[in-house]
């Protein structure tokens, strides 16, 4: 199984980079190992907050998972797993950064791992990794190695430049959060 690249200082959050600029639709893919036989299952999501340009780090406008799609259809969930069963990515996003509306000046994705069998973080599931796509080009790929503690992690944020382009930075931070507190949270400014 592929590895995902990651930092030599894992633990530590880490800083944004990579900037990836004029992007217009890009698939963010997600994927994990299952449970062992008679283990409950492992259940992550992917999550999609959008921000106005009025208050790019409030309140999400909106959040796209996994039983949700944004109300202009330009962010949509196209594969969903509950369990990590499968060949490839278990989960497929579809962003369409081209066709969102001028109001939008940021959207921050993440992912969330489901609680409802007693507490898991990201080491405890194996062979996770998440990569962002544009066509054939990776721009993003992680196996969440330095928030390996923690039970929610945002992965990017895409952000609309002046010219009304959007760019892509990598933003890994954890998370000790549900999958609805994490939603609500994700797109704030952290507090150092």
């Amino acid at each position: 199984m592929r590895r995902f690249p990651h930092s030599p200082d894992s633990g530590r959050q880490r800083s944004m980079s990579s900037v990836h600029k004029e992007l217009t639709k890009v698939e963010v893919k997600l994927r994990w190992d299952p449970a062992p036989c008679g283990e409950p299952p492992h259940h992550l999501d992917i999550i999609a907050a959008t921000y106005s340009v009025n208050a790019s780090h409030g309140r999400p406008v909106y959040v796209v998972h996994y039983d949700s799609r944004s109300p202009d259809g330009t962010i949509n969930m196209h594969r969903h797993s509950k369990t990590g069963q499968g060949l490839g990515f278990d989960e497929v996003m579809v962003l369409e950064l081209d066709r969102l509306a001028p109001s939008y000046a940021r959207v921050v994705v993440g992912v969330a791992i489901h609680q409802a069998d007693g507490p898991l973080v990201f080491r405890d599931i194996p062979n996770t990794g998440v990569v962002i796509v544009e066509k054939s080009r990776e721009l993003l790929a992680d196996d969440f190695t330095t928030v390996a503690g923690s039970t929610a992690a945002t992965v990017a944020e895409f952000t609309r430049d002046d010219s009304g382009g959007w760019e892509l930075h990598e933003m890994i931070r954890g998370f000790d959060s549900n999958p609805v507190a994490f939603a609500a949270e994700m797109g704030g400014i952290r507090q150092p």
